[in-house]
């Protein structure tokens, strides 16, 4: 009966072909995140089984994160394992910070901060369905939204960094190790994992136990519902990207004449998926609920920057967006030595050279300073023109009132004679004829410093 047949044994080679083949890695460089545990060993094995007939360029990582006595018997295993089967191996040693998030956290974080500096294509991750399980329930506990619940992908693409793939993914741990135990392979233990101090052992060690001695099945129950969860939120996603077209959303913001049409919930949607793509986090569910409330209020005219922790909520002349938080604490002023570059406010300002651009080498020395803009800074855009407030200039360029502070200003003699995305002063100004100093401001990647073609 069908009820009766045995279920064929794990094949972890079979799962990581059907891997490459499903994510269509056929050629590239491939990174094993190589621990030393019996699921990467496995993985590498099962790699290195199916790279030496195709055009894949086989390497492995490892992260010393020097927390255990063990450390470096680790690390030397996994080198001299490579070494016997010709895998060239990195070894990556981190410090490892705990933050407020705890130790766990911070390894994780000094681990993939590790391996994203390993030159692949694919960076290939040992977990299986297990660390799938014991990840949803831990985050679940933690009180995750839809994403957190979706737990790990088998494939997922990260800006500006490799290809994450999970092929153990469908596996249970229990297999993978019968089939390490009859191919006589060897591997290291992490004394720590039995340590139920940190939360996620103790999910591993005491809680998944005692769950399924009720629910036997609540590893493949949990996996299960991790992927209706993962399909949720790409629906989420191509919500929020329907609303914000419908908000006439470009690259960096979109329109608030139509937010007051969307449901709040809806809208709290369409913020986290602008924060998820500048890659920061979300904040919690209350304080986005009330930024959602300041947002879609009845005063819309009236300029808005809320701090999310990570991101800032910003509205400014009938637009809205996020952007990596920019330091509000003004620096303190410096002098310039004549130097390429010098940082500013999370950016830099270039100090770049053109003919007839710029400020005039004429009146240029070793009294240039930089610094925040102060009470009664004026500048003359136009040369005969008459000299302008800074507020006046500001408001006509676009630049929001909370940036205002944030942008950096020369001094030649303590007087502006150049601010950013204000210009320089006219009276000195480089003639045709003379190579200019041309400053600019470079802020931190994702931030808007003012609404170019908006009245």
């Amino acid at each position: 009966m069908a009820g009766s047949r045995k279920s064929r044994p794990a094949d972890p080679p079979a799962a990581v072909r059907a891997s490459l083949a499903r994510h269509r890695v056929e050629s590239g460089r491939v990174c094993v995140a190589l621990s030393g545990g019996v699921d990467s060993v496995v993985l590498l094995h099962a790699l290195h089984r199916i790279c030496r007939d195709r055009p894949i360029a086989l390497s492995a990582c490892h992260v010393d994160h020097g927390l255990s006595p063990n450390a470096g018997h680790w690390a030397d295993f996994c080198a001299a394992l490579c070494a016997r089967l010709g895998v060239p191996c990195a070894i990556r040693r981190v410090d490892v910070r705990p933050d407020g998030e705890g130790l766990e956290a911070a390894a994780r974080a000094a681990r993939l901060a590790a391996l994203a500096h390993e030159p692949a294509d694919v960076l290939a991750f040992a977990h299986h369905a297990d660390d799938q399980a014991e990840t949803v329930l831990y985050r679940l506990l933690r009180g995750c939204g839809l994403r957190g619940a979706g737990g790990m992908a088998a494939c997922e693409s990260r800006p500006d960094t490799a290809v994450v793939l999970r092929p153990l993914l469908g596996l249970r741990r229990a297999d993978i190790e019968a089939w390490a135990h009859g191919h006589g392979l060897s591997w290291v233990e992490d004394e720590s994992n039995r340590c139920t101090t940190f939360d996620r052992n103790h999910v591993r060690n005491v809680l998944m136990p005692a769950i399924q001695g009720r629910f036997p099945a609540v590893a493949e129950r949990l996996a299960a519902a991790a992927e209706r969860f993962r399909e949720g939120d790409r629906l989420l996603e191509q919500l929020a990207a329907i609303d914000w077209r419908t908000l006439a959303g470009d690259e960096v913001s979109a329109s608030s004449a139509g937010l007051g049409d969307l449901d709040p919930a809806r809208l709290c949607n369409l913020l986290r998926w602008r924060i998820h793509a500048l890659g920061l986090r979300s904040p919690a569910h209350a304080r986005l609920a009330e930024s959602v409330r300041q947002l879609a209020g009845s005063d819309a005219g009236r300029s808005l920057c809320v701090d999310l922790g990570d991101t800032e909520l910003c509205r400014y002349r009938g637009r809205f967006w996020l952007q990596p938080v920019v330091p509000t604490r003004q620096q303190a002023s410096v002098q310039w030595h004549g130097e390429a570059c010098l940082p500013w406010g999370g950016g830099e300002i270039r100090f770049d050279r053109a003919h007839g651009q710029g400020l005039s080498p004429r009146v240029l020395g070793d009294r240039i300073t930089i610094s925040a803009r102060t009470d009664g800074d004026r500048l003359r855009p136009h040369a005969g023109g008459p000299s302008r407030a800074f507020k006046a200039l500001a408001q006509e360029a676009g630049v929001p009132p909370w940036m205002r502070a944030r942008l950096p200003v020369l001094r030649l003699h303590g007087r502006p004679c150049w601010v950013a995305e204000l210009g320089i002063d006219a009276a000195i100004a480089c003639a045709a004829d003379e190579i200019g100093l041309v400053p600019s401001w470079r802020p931190p990647a994702g931030v808007l410093t003012r609404l170019r073609g908006i009245p």
